[in-house]
């Protein structure tokens, strides 16, 4: 029986935005120590070879780098079934695999492909799933992460997040590029592109936009853009700085942080634009909040106490409430989905930047990474892994980490440093499998 193993990690983002010139894609290199891992027989696809492009190695990468499945090798032309009457499952027993994947992929007459995949559990000699879609040729990479995200799910219980989409900001000379990039770091897209810097990018719950930070008027501003139609609207530019937007759960409102009254302070904006409504009220640097799950609180760090530390504040006004008191520097916090860890930026006694959760309910501090330049964390839709911005020699690129630190992923580029990166929600349709 193909054992069900609580995710660890879900491989990173795919999608498509708005039309942009492509850059090479991010490079992916994988460190594990996850334990067990699942062992996948995937056949390729019947038909495969006249389509547009390939297809079961798509699924085979989005796999093979969550660290969480071994991929066993289909060998023989004999050990190639595509239909559930050609299954040997004593063979494929024989290769110790546990799951197998088979399917087709057939032209159709309007220029169309439609594929159709089975998945079995061999020891069981069962089917556990199956499915259908009629794509494009344009929209093969999506299909495979739709069919990966599944087998995922199958296997581990855990939804995946292959179908979902990163923000990042590429930094190539003295040009700065808002990008999104699919789940294995192939179609990179640009959302902007200016000479003056550009920061903070994060997703509307529904992922239709991003609210970001933007210098384009000499002064930061806040922007919110809609990724479908390009429009953008600056939503903060009060007087004085204007930075680190946060979306609130359903979307109507922001958090950011002005210094309009002296110091910076934590605000609550319409995500329209409009007159904010202060939160915080101290005489101390505020900054960097994050909604909790269900939009009563935010969590955001204030050097109040000396050195920046984590608080907590009702949305509806009320007193700040100190949440991490371990070393003296503590910042950037972000929420799980589930709303019950806080990925931060922690320094350690040797200046190190290093990614760490913080378990509300019990105060416990788990650390994360090494360093020696961690930023920006950012949780995956499911809540089991968190995307950062890692630096090493001056050289910007993102990392990733499975929250209890044994799954870890880098990914650079060759076009220039990549820093603070935002990881989108789950698509809000998603075509179900017939």
């Amino acid at each position: 029986m193909i054992e069900k193993l609580t995710a660890n990690f879900c491989g990173l983002l795919a999608g498509v935005l708005i039309t942009a010139t492509a850059h090479a894609q991010l490079t992916i290199d994988v460190t594990t120590s996850a334990g067990r891992q699942i062992p996948v027989a995937i056949v390729e696809f019947r038909g495969e070879v006249q389509a547009p492009q390939n297809f079961t190695p798509i699924i085979i990468n989005n796999l093979a780098r969550t660290g969480l499945f071994r991929i066993v090798t289909t060998g023989a032309i004999s050990l190639s079934p595509t239909e559930p009457s050609e299954v040997n499952f004593v063979d494929w027993t024989s290769r110790t695999a546990e799951a197998l994947l088979i399917g087709g992929i057939t032209a159709q007459p309007d220029g169309r492909f439609e594929i159709r995949y089975r998945l079995f559990d061999v020891p069981r000699q069962t089917q556990i799933s199956s499915g259908s879609m009629v794509v494009a040729a344009t929209q093969f990479r999506g299909a495979a992460h739709k069919v990966s995200d599944e087998i995922y799910e199958k296997l581990t219980g855990e939804r995946g997040v292959f179908s979902t989409k990163v923000a990042y900001v590429l930094k190539r000379g003295q040009r700065f590029e808002l990008q999104v990039a699919d789940a294995d770091g192939f179609n990179p897209q640009t959302v902007l592109s200016s000479l003056e810097p550009i920061g903070g990018p994060k997703w509307s719950p529904d992922g239709t936009k991003l609210a970001y930070v933007t210098f384009e008027s000499r002064k930061s501003n806040v922007v919110v853009q809609d990724l479908l139609t390009g429009q953008r609207r600056v939503v903060a530019n009060f007087k004085g700085d204007n930075y680190a937007p946060s979306w609130s759960p359903d979307g109507s409102q922001l958090t950011v942080a002005l210094s309009r009254d002296a110091v910076s302070q934590i605000y609550v904006i319409p995500a329209e634009g409009g007159e904010p409504r202060r939160l915080t009220q101290s005489s101390s640097i505020d900054s960097g909040a994050t909604f909790t799950p269900d939009g009563k609180t935010i969590i955001f760090f204030s050097d109040r106490s000396g050195g920046p530390q984590l608080y907590s504040v009702p949305v509806a006004g009320g007193d700040a409430k100190r949440l991490t008191f371990e070393g003296n520097y503590n910042t950037s916090p972000r929420i799980s989905p589930d709303g019950k860890l806080v990925a931060f930026v922690t320094r350690d006694a040797s200046s190190r930047l290093r990614i760490a959760t913080l378990e509300l309910a019990s105060g416990i501090i788990n650390v994360l990474t090494d360093g020696p330049r961690d930023d920006s964390p950012s949780f995956s839709p499911n809540g089991r892994s968190i995307l950062f911005e890692s630096k090493v020699a001056g050289r910007g690129s993102l990392g990733s980490v499975s929250v209890d630190g044994r799954i870890k992923q880098r990914l650079t580029s060759q076009n220039g440093d990549v820093r603070e990166p935002a990881w989108g929600p789950y698509p809000q349709v998603v075509a179900a499998p017939r």
